[in-house]
């Protein structure tokens, strides 16, 4: 008996989750078989978010690694102006983690399938991206905007990866700089107030003064745990206890046999260094 086989016509839609539409997207124009997108209104209970402001801002799932942001902002420019395009791992709530303070140390990538937030400048650019399942599929990579694959998007991968030292030595400078400004103006505020009361009569005690603290430096950490060693030994009592007598005439024994050993070898290269001299 022949099995029956349900096959999916070039033309037929996409079954997509409830509450998605589905949007056809394809990498290039000789590709035939779609990729689609999953997307909706970004809608929460708390809609406080300034950087996904709500009834412009498209939740977009099932985003295939090869696509960016720059290619997402261009697929929906033609919906309506786009104002930002935010690519995550997973759904996230709240806002958006705030930017790392230097681009040399954000190294994390987001690989695998991903999610979007497409914001949009007008409202209508919800509804005319939810239009776009009745039309044809987009196209990722085109001649005008090519997609990088393969080993040239590893290479282009590894040389933006490579840091300019002059660049990087710049923005140390400056960090070193505001750092030591801002420590100048720690200490000047200490100062001042050192020895002030505040307005019940209470001072607060700093480091400065006539015998101020310790600096935490690993010299200082290093000299106090001497001075504990030799604290502790003073106190200890020796061959106090039996087993210390024990430890004690072990390694005393120890030692003599370590002696004994050194000497059997001088002893041997003397006699092996001996020649015959009549003159």
């Amino acid at each position: 008996m022949a099995t029956s086989k349900r096959k999916r016509g070039k033309g037929a839609a996409c079954v997509a989750p409830a509450g998605y539409t589905a949007i056809p997207v394809k990498f290039s124009e000789k590709h035939q078989s779609p990729h689609y997108l999953y997307m909706k209104e970004h809608k929460v209970r708390d809609e406080t978010d300034p950087k996904r402001p709500p009834n412009r801002t498209l939740f977009i799932l099932n985003v295939p690694p090869y696509c960016t942001e720059e290619c997402l902002s261009r697929l929906f420019s033609g919906c309506c102006s786009v104002q930002s395009v935010e690519m995550c791992e997973k759904p996230s709530l709240g806002e958006k983690p705030e930017a790392p303070e230097s681009k040399f140390f954000n190294t994390k990538t987001l690989l695998g399938f991903k999610v979007a937030y497409v914001v949009f400048k007008n409202p209508a650019g919800i509804q005319a991206a939810q239009s776009l399942s009745t039309k044809g599929s987009l196209v990722i990579s085109s001649v005008s905007h090519p997609m990088q694959t393969g080993i040239h998007k590893w290479i282009a991968g590894y040389a933006a990866s490579l840091t300019d030292p002059a660049e990087l030595k710049k923005e140390v400078d400056a960090f070193m700089q505001a750092y030591d400004q801002k420590v100048a103006e720690e200490d000047a505020n200490a100062e001042d107030e050192d020895g002030v009361p505040d307005e019940e009569g209470w001072v607060k005690v700093t480091r400065r003064g006539r015998r101020p603290g310790i600096p935490r430096t690993e010299a200082a950490n290093l000299r106090a745990l001497e001075r504990e060693k030799r604290k502790r030994a003073r106190k200890e009592l020796l061959n106090f206890y039996a087993w210390q007598h024990r430890e004690t005439k072990r390694e005393h024994i120890a030692q003599l046999r370590k002696k004994f050993e050194e000497d059997k070898q001088k002893i041997a290269l003397m006699r092996a260094q001996r020649k015959f001299r009549p003159y």
